[in-house]
């Protein structure tokens, strides 16, 4: 970093200056770790001279603080599959339902938002497609910071809302699912070929909010994927030139996740497990009424207060699932 061509080329800078980050916030946590041990360490034999009530609670509220930031720091060093450290790219779909899944979609959006905020990452929006009524029919976000696409791997499946619907003037109880994909984001110098004539490019006109925002050229851009039927959109830039590598950006990152599950596919055929691999399992299931709870089918991890993990608290989920695929 301290060589003098280091700034001509700026993407190579970033990623040098990403990965630099990355390595710190190890060091830095570890050290930080070490110091508050330390601390504690004589907090505690204050203590036992002292014998202070007042004192014995603080030591205690430290050390459950300590103990669950260790918890973070031991899986932060467990994340290190290839792209565990780049960012992600969240997509969520809502299934069939209209406008109460469309409105389940949207309450998810806030969920990542709020959890991505929490964590110091940073969110872009892509791509946002409105609900007809209320919610969204489909979102996709890129979703920014070390070790994001570790962490949001572990949210990808079909998330499940049971519910008195606000939209049903019956009250009747209704079943909402909503698909959550992810990916990481790929880097140029990821080697995936895509040949111009595998590719079909639409573009259109972004959907905005309105007034001195509409936007009135065609510059949002949709790619589809003819060989594997998949497709992309992004309407996030002001160009259409900026939209369409966007996309292509987001293209690679699903293709390359297509091939790693088709490996996975592979090794699980040769071991003869029963592995599905895909976004067709439901990963979780949101009760609201006639019970609340959140309970991830894959952990049994199970949280009484709905409205905590909408407001973002999800890390409990996470943290359980990534250890489980860690053996």
């Amino acid at each position: 970093m301290t060589e003098g061509d280091f700034w001509d080329n700026q993407e190579n800078a970033q990623k040098v200056i990403n990965e630099t980050n990355g390595l710190k916030s190890y060091v830095n946590g570890f050290e930080k770790i070490s110091s508050r041990l330390d601390d504690l360490e004589v907090s505690y034999e204050l203590v036992k001279e002292e014998n202070d009530e007042e004192l014995f609670e603080e030591l205690n509220e430290e050390l459950v603080s300590l103990q669950k930031d260790i918890n973070n720091f031991e899986l932060q060093m467990l994340l290190s599959e290839p792209y565990d450290a780049n960012n992600a790219i969240l997509e969520l779909h809502p299934g069939a339902g209209g406008t109460e899944s469309q409105d389940w979609a949207s309450m998810l959006l806030r969920m990542y938002q709020r959890w991505s905020e929490d964590r110091g990452f940073s969110v872009e929006t892509l791509d946002y497609l409105p609900g007809d009524e209320a919610g969204v029919k489909s979102v996709t976000l890129l979703i920014k910071g070390h070790n994001a696409y570790g962490y949001l791997k572990a949210e990808k499946g079909v998330h499940r809302l049971v519910r008195i619907s606000p939209f049903d003037s019956s009250g009747r109880r209704h079943t909402s699912f909503v698909s959550c994909e992810v990916t990481p984001e790929m880097t140029d110098d990821v080697d995936i070929e895509i040949k111009t004539e595998d590719i079909k490019v639409d573009t259109y006109r972004a959907s905005g909010a309105g007034g001195q925002h509409v936007n009135t050229t065609d510059s949002a851009v949709r790619i589809t994927h003819l060989p594997t039927n998949t497709v992309v959109t992004c309407q996030n830039e002001r160009s259409q030139i900026k939209n369409r590598e966007a996309a292509m950006k987001m293209l690679k990152s699903k293709l390359y996740q297509l091939e790693i599950e088709r490996q996975q596919q592979e090794l699980a055929d040769i071991r003869g497990e029963q592995k599905e691999i895909g976004w067709g399992s439901q990963i979780r299931s949101y009760v609201f009424h006639p019970y609340s709870m959140v309970k991830d089918h894959r952990t049994n991890v199970e949280i009484g207060n709905t409205q905590s993990v909408m407001d973002g608290e999800i890390e409990p989920f996470i943290d359980a699932y990534l250890r489980s695929q860690m053996g």
